[in-house]
């Protein structure tokens, strides 16, 4: 594993192309790159834990902040994103309206308000969100969480019958997808060994699914197959997949599909309208910013989300969901004559009305989103990560065989911000503790993955920069240790 080259003089340049450029391995490329990025100025709207922050013992301030005190480096948007600071702001605003106005701040709005009042906040959120993933206002519903928002969509859109009554999702979902989707079969009064269709990998050191495989599933089980249920970006493989083809091929068979965007939402840049999508969920805890917990959100494209009450009997006619009264039409809302007449759009999906504390910690982070743009941030992502599978490809001395592998598709359109690196066998521990010494916070899946996740809005060239040189220094470490 080798050292960077000399340093290169990068003022007055433009920044070089990092592929088959030996100067993208030195620290001043890294630091031109930030100089000229046109998202480095949302680095200071996030709070960046410090070195001594992660390993203090109290919450409590007990001496004044060091200026010295080093920021960490944090590659891990894909599991928690950092905390704006707007953050702060927007919650003590919601506290001192719920103090000052009670039940009355329901309905009063104030001159210098961030968000509008209580019963309107849920419309706020959506307004923002749904650029975010490529939407119509009417699309999408911030509510919820995200697998509790998955049952509330399967019971809309997984209407099984004696012909049509399969499920078709990845054999390595998220494990809170396998079981939803395992018990709304059962909730059926069927059995999942006949009514799972897991798509698995065909090669366990590369566990990709190639679009063509997908393809294939969906049509050996097409004419018995009632919904699919997949991830626009894997959890653990960070694979990007071509939800656009998966999408119109399913609905060429008369499948409806849906897609967890826990991982893309945020991530990349999404267009769940254009797309055709039936239907959508996603935490806001990861790349979008929300904290632990955050409230979720879902998709419900237009063509789902019609409410004709004119001329189809005194019911009416909607699409079927599990119902609840903020989904209700606000007109009679508040008339509490239990006659359910929902919102159009996935509006009308909503049950409970939402967390105002909740939601203000979603829209501090979307009025970051909401200054640029997913295209933006998608190229920066491109970038960036690239530039960290460069780095990790080419620090290395060529005469040592390299202690790990990258399991993330090496073609930039089908992956995220995410690189997952497969260590050898038994390096992972010590690996883990030389970057927990470095201030390195990064995630890991047993037993030899850790997930890399450079985010756009706060992570630097510089970050991907010192990651890459800790990084396979602690490799280098774990063999000699190993023996």
């Amino acid at each position: 594993m080798g050292s960077p080259q000399q340093s290169v003089d990068f003022n007055n340049q433009p920044p070089l192309p990092y592929r088959d450029d030996s100067r993208s391995l030195s620290k001043e490329y890294a630091e031109a790159r930030d100089a000229q990025d046109p998202l480095g100025r949302f680095r200071q709207e996030f709070i960046i834990p410090s070195k001594k922050d992660l390993t203090r013992k109290t919450l409590a301030l007990t001496e004044e902040e060091d200026p010295s005190d080093p920021r960490c480096i944090y590659l891990c948007g894909n599991s928690l994103g950092l905390q704006p600071h707007n953050t702060k702001k927007y919650i003590e605003q919601y506290l001192r309206t719920w103090a000052t106005k009670g039940v009355t701040g329901h309905f009063v709005p104030h001159d210098d308000q961030l968000l509008p009042p209580f019963v309107d906040v849920d419309a706020a959120g959506s307004k923002l969100m749904a650029p975010v993933v490529g939407a119509l206002q009417s699309e999408v519903a911030v509510m919820g969480t995200l697998t509790a928002n998955l049952h509330f969509l399967m019971a809309s859109f997984y209407r099984p019958t004696q012909e049509k009554y399969k499920i078709i999702l990845e054999g390595k979902a998220f494990p809170s997808d396998h079981y939803a989707v395992e018990s709304q079969i059962l909730h059926h009064n069927l059995n999942p060994k006949d009514a799972m269709v897991l798509i698995e990998p065909e090669n366990p050191d590369f566990p990709v699914l190639g679009t063509e495989k997908i393809i294939q599933i969906i049509d050996e089980n097409a004419s018995s197959t009632a919904l699919i249920l997949l991830s626009a970006i894997q959890f653990y493989t960070g694979q990007y997949f071509d939800i656009k083809q998966i999408t119109a091929h399913a609905h060429s068979k008369g499948v409806v599909i849906g897609w967890d965007c826990a991982h893309a939402a945020g991530n990349v840049d999404l267009k769940l309208h254009d797309w055709d999508v039936d239907f959508a969920a996603w935490c806001t805890y990861k790349y979008l910013n929300s904290g632990p917990g955050g409230m979720a959100a879902m998709f419900v494209h237009e063509k789902h989300g019609r409410v004709e009450m004119e001329n189809t009997g005194p019911e009416g006619q909607f699409r079927p969901r599990l119902s609840g009264w903020w989904g209700g039409d606000k007109k009679t809302r508040f008339l509490m004559n239990n006659k359910f007449v929902p919102q159009a759009g996935a509006a009308g999906y909503q049950l409970s009305n939402p967390s105002v504390l909740d939601m203000n910690a979603v829209v501090a982070s979307l009025e970051l989103f909401s200054r640029t743009s997913m295209t933006e941030i998608r190229q920066k992502s491109l970038d960036l990560t690239g530039y960290l599978e460069y780095l990790l490809s080419h620090m290395c001395d060529t005469s040592e065989a390299k202690p790990f592998s990258i399991i993330t598709p090496l073609n930039p359109a089908e992956r995220g911000a995410q690189l997952s690196l497969r260590l050898k066998p038994g390096l992972l521990d010590s690996v883990l503790e030389k970057l927990e010494e470095n201030a390195v916070i990064i995630d890991e899946r047993k037993p030899d993955v850790v997930r890399v996740a450079p985010a756009p809005l706060y992570n630097t060239y510089m970050d991907v920069w010192r990651f890459s040189q800790i990084f396979i220094e602690a490799c280098r470490e774990a063999v000699k240790i190993q023996g």
